[in-house]
């Protein structure tokens, strides 16, 4: 879950066992700890500033099955910015075509996805993605826009 998520789902928690036992009883009925990953935590804050920028889209690489990916593409989904959530470069090919999981749904292809002109694209990973995974994939997108790219992460 999203660190806020879990803090307001905590402070339910509490506030309902505070009711029920009251302030001097609390601490024997309820504790919250924070035991949210450091690396995950840092994508998320990254992620909510990333979305501030002016982005076209936004790509997101992890494994499909990684929850903090997952969230990571959740965050650009829910300000209504283009999102392709892809789990390596293979998925990107020469003819501008992306296959990507949807968010909560299946894989899709998407033609055309890059589109003409000048474009800012957003690029976050899980924490657990490999640095020449993400190198590879802005290297793929580059080269689609017709430019080179020199990644070092």
């Amino acid at each position: 879950m999203l660190k806020g998520e879990t803090e307001q789902i905590g402070k339910l928690f509490e506030h309902t066992m505070l009711k029920k036992y009251g302030p001097a009883e609390l601490n024997q009925h309820f504790l919250s700890f924070n035991t949210i990953c450091d690396a995950t935590q840092e994508r998320q804050d990254a992620m909510f500033e990333l979305v501030k920028e002016k982005l076209d889209l936004m790509v997101v690489i992890g494994g499909y099955n990684s929850s903090n990916t997952t969230h990571l593409q959740e965050i650009a989904v829910e300000r209504h910015l283009p999102s392709y959530h892809i789990d390596s470069g293979d998925r990107i090919d020469s003819s501008n075509r992306i296959e990507h999981k949807l968010l909560h749904g299946d894989l899709q292809v998407q033609e055309n996805w890059l589109p003409d002109g000048e474009i800012v694209v957003g690029i976050t990973s899980g924490a657990s993605t490999p640095d020449r995974v993400v190198a590879t994939v802005i290297e793929k997108i580059f080269a689609l826009k017709g430019a080179e790219a020199v990644v070092s992460l």
